[in-house]
């Protein structure tokens, strides 16, 4: 087995085990523990396999594992839909690289189909773009560029990731921030766990460890959660405070591309700041400015 997908592995099986009291699982809670949380042989009790069976699943070094022990594992756990999801894909050895594969050829830029883009411009009232692979930032309509001011960076800065935990002003543009961060965090874990050898991926988590305490704090966590739909704030230097709900929309036929848009309440303060906002990014600029 490919030595990090193991750990991976698990990593997320220890951090779900080290949340688990025994009480909640009807084990006696009395007694010390050198650890927080699910000893090994409690979840293999529990989930109906043998110590070793377990011992060897959490340290990936197992066979194929079933679907009904890795949801037998998933129930005591207490897992969620997406971190049973996450389990079965970081478990399942099909999807792993032979050992002595070749490095694979760097992936070519992604690409975003110009009906797609069409349909970005047609959204002209709500702030509108497209995530792909590491949340990075494809397109965009001009609402969103007045909001996010994604064509003012350069492309490798145009990913939610760095510019929620390396840009200074992160903290001060999201009043939610350590909300956002884990929300980050927590995507692009997903995102790890669907392209295990991605190393472009690789190499912006380590980027993001050596320069954020908090990131690595998060990372270490292994959280794993979908970005489907919620509400994000932020503080616009022009307009001020936004409130904008979201939903996200999986792009057919482009599994990794997610169609963003932020919905504002109509008639709220927020779609009125977003006309403005709107308005102002139309504006041309007068000669010298």
């Amino acid at each position: 087995m490919d030595t990090s997908i193991g750990r991976e592995l698990g990593d997320f099986l220890r951090s779900r085990r080290a949340r688990i009291r025994p009480e909640e699982v009807g084990l006696p809670g009395h007694g010390r523990r050198r650890v927080p949380g699910l000893r090994r042989e409690e979840v293999a009790q529990l989930a109906g396999v043998s110590v070793d069976y377990y011992i060897r699943l959490e340290q990936g070094r197992g066979p194929s594992v079933s679907d009904a022990v890795l949801d037998a594992v998933g129930r005591v756990l207490r897992l969620d839909d997406t971190e049973r999801e996450y389990l079965r894909t970081v478990a399942r050895p099909a999807r792993r690289r032979p050992a002595t594969a070749r490095r694979a050829p760097r992936p070519a830029p992604q690409q975003v189909r110009p009906g797609l883009r069409l349909l970005l411009e047609l959204v002209d009232r709500a702030p509108a773009f497209v995530l792909g692979r590491r949340m990075d930032v494809l397109a965009w309509n001009a609402l969103a560029d007045a909001v996010g001011g994604f064509s003012r960076l350069a492309p490798k800065d145009r990913n939610m990731p760095r510019q929620v935990f390396l840009d200074p002003r992160a903290r001060e543009v999201y009043p939610d921030w350590p909300a956002v961060a884990a929300e980050t965090v927590a995507h692009l874990r997903l995102d790890a766990g669907n392209h295990p050898h991605d190393e472009q991926l690789a190499t912006l988590v380590g980027e993001l460890s050596l320069g954020s305490e908090d990131f690595r704090r998060l990372w270490a966590d292994h959280l794993v959660k979908e970005k489907s739909y919620g509400t994000k704030r932020m503080l616009h230097p022009v307009v001020g405070e936004l409130s904008l709900p979201y939903e996200t929309l999986t792009v057919p036929g482009e599994p990794d591309q997610m169609l963003v848009v932020y919905t504002p309440e109509p008639g709220s303060q927020t779609e009125e700041r977003l006309r403005l906002l709107a308005s102002w990014a139309a504006t041309p600029a007068s000669p010298g400015a």
